[in-house]
């Protein structure tokens, strides 16, 4: 096996690190070294090859995704003006295969007075007799936030081109004691209860605390609010995007929540605060109409997420075509508002993925859509490798801009795990800053190295620590953006998540990262942590990166198999395609 010298990774990385310094008054200050010249970042190459965007201007928040009558459809807020904020309104593409992606007309428009400041988050339920409808959140002159109805106007069109409002909008408006009418949004997929009324869920801020309210309805257009929230909590103020689904323990089939749910399933309550989605799980008592959390954790920082880096405001459904659920969330970008002018567009979307319940009934896990496979082209695969202390094992013959890399690492020994330390789980993100990929471990850093210069000044490092605690195994996952860029004024964290796992029994520990330009999207673990990111490499536009295996722990780590697929360009929102 080829392997080169950590010791001159570690000094480049050392070289190119940006410096983090702290203001006077508290404000974080970048300082960039300054050793060469560096390309614009208005370059086509920086755009997605198979993420979901559009062809310009801005996005946000997925909407109302569904699979309906053989076509999946992708709402999705959408500034048609501009490439920063403002002008809200429904985007809205269609697919056959979750992957390649057609662009209609503009879905939802601003041109009533209940949404005429803007066509907010909102959600897609198909009805008994497969009926369709939409709720979402408009602004009306007074600056509130409303819920509001539409339907297709010609079923007959398979891509729903026209959607036609209700006549009754607003059907849901913020009134009620303790209601701040300016934080009242983003309904969610509508249930049928126990009593056969249909139920939705709208983020809010409720007498100062963040709250799921409760909404009933007998044919989807006129609301009554039930006089307790679905659930609330006093740990912040709103709430937003709050998406409602059960799940079976172990099962990754989805399930639908317009039928009956079987017994044994949990439900999950997720919200999107604090710049990122986060969850619950537990039970929906039927007799209270309430969610009940299993466990309740008074400090949010600790509460699981979906995803542990640049993602948020998430929204799921039920595929009847495959029986999955599938979750989309938002990623924006991490350059600066005048480079996203400069460039003419701004975010994408994460590749969609399948989210399920592990067998104990305690974390999501999720993983790309098997569609994404589809994309693959020549495959690298290299078996039997082992990394010792300061091992380097370059992956070539692979895209290194558009890449699929499937790794699993085998510890040789658990016995030089490092102590863990539980208030690390208060602040991953500065754990991750301290015990980067150059940071010597008993037991890692192991894992991959992508979108690298060829003197390693640029690279971002997704990489594993393995700790001991009193009764199990922690890792952590970390995907550090810190060296990512020469450029200056880009926002470079080191993400990173923990998650248990059974050494005991099963010594492997698997990594997929999925590689597109300025996107790198990793499942860690089987997807028991993922971390989405954005990166900006001066090597992306100047079209030469690289890819290693690393291990920079002192116990030394096999790899049984590592596979590597460029990946080929999806058709997403090519004009002209209709």
């Amino acid at each position: 096996m080829a392997q080169s010298s950590w010791a001159l990774f570690l000094l480049l990385a050392l070289f190119s690190s940006s410096l983090l310094v702290c203001s006077s008054n508290g404000e974080r200050v970048f300082l960039y070294p300054q050793s060469q010249k560096v390309s614009s970042i208005v370059s086509q190459r920086y755009r997605t090859a198979y993420h979901f965007q559009p062809p310009k201007n801005w996005i946000n928040d997925p909407n109302g995704p569904m699979y309906y009558n053989g076509i999946y459809h992708e709402f999705y807020q959408y500034n048609p003006n501009g490439s920063v904020w403002g002008n809200i309104v429904w985007g809205h593409s269609v697919s056959t295969d979750l992957i390649n992606w057609i662009p209609l007309e503009t879905a939802i428009e601003r041109d009533t007075p209940s949404d005429i400041n803007g066509c907010w988050t909102g959600s897609a339920t198909i009805l008994p007799g497969n009926r369709l409808v939409i709720i979402y959140t408009g602004a009306d002159p007074e600056k509130r936030q409303v819920q509001n109805i539409v339907v297709p106007k010609n079923l007959s069109d398979p891509y729903l081109r026209e959607w036609t409002k209700a006549v009754n909008n607003p059907v849901i408006q913020p009134v009620g004691p303790g209601l701040n009418s300016g934080q009242f949004r983003d309904p969610t997929t509508g249930w049928i209860g126990p009593d056969g009324l249909w139920r939705i869920a709208v983020g809010a801020e409720l007498n100062g605390d963040s709250a799921a309210l409760l909404y009933k309805s007998k044919d989807f257009l006129n609301w009554t609010r039930v006089d307790h929230p679905l659930y609330s909590s006093n740990s912040s103020s709103m709430w937003e995007c709050p998406d409602f689904f059960a799940v079976l323990p172990g099962n990754s089939g989805g399930l639908d929540l317009s039928t009956a749910i079987p017994n044994g399933a949990k439900h999950v309550l997720k919200m999107s605060l604090d710049s990122c989605d986060k969850y619950m799980i537990g039970v929906y008592d039927l007799k209270s109409d309430t969610f009940i959390p299993d466990t309740v954790l008074d400090d949010r920082r600790l509460w699981s997420r979906i995803d542990y880096g640049n993602f948020y405001a998430s929204k799921s459904f039920f595929d009847s075509k495959k029986g999955r659920r599938i979750i989309w969330g938002w990623t924006n970008e991490t350059d600066s508002s005048s480079d996203d002018v400069a460039k003419g567009w701004a975010g994408i979307h994460a590749i969609p993925r399948t989210i399920w319940l592990d067998i104990h009934g305690k974390q999501l896990l999720q993983w790309p859509v098997e569609e994404v496979e589809s994309l693959r082209g020549n495959e690298i695969n290299h078996q039997g490798l082992e990394l010792k202390k300061g091992g380097l094992f370059e992956i070539k013959g692979a895209d290194s801009f558009q890449a699929d890399v499937e790794i699993d690492f085998e510890l040789t020994s658990i016995d030089k795990a490092d102590p863990f330390d539980p208030s690390w789980l208060l602040d991953v993100e500065k754990h991750c800053r301290e015990a980067g990929a150059s940071v010597n471990g008993g037991i890692g850093p192991f894992g991959l190295v992508v979108l690298a210069s060829d003197n390693m000044e640029e690279h971002t490092a997704v990489h594993f620590r393995v700790y001991k605690s009193e009764q199990k195994y922690m890792i952590l996952m970390c995907s550090d953006l810190r060296s990512s860029s020469l450029r200056a004024g880009l926002y470079t964290p080191a993400y990173g998540g923990f998650f248990e796992y059974d050494l005991e029994k099963e010594k492997k520990i698997s990594l997929r990262t999925l590689i597109d330009r300025s996107a790198v999207e990793s499942f860690g673990g089987g997807g028991r942590v993922c971390i989405m990111a954005r990166v900006y490499p001066v090597a992306v536009v100047d079209g030469v990166a690289h890819m290693y295996a690393f291990n920079n722990g002192s116990t030394t780590v096999r790899v049984p198999q590592l596979r590597a697929w460029s990946m080929r360009r999806a058709q997403v929102n090519v004009k002209g395609m209709v």
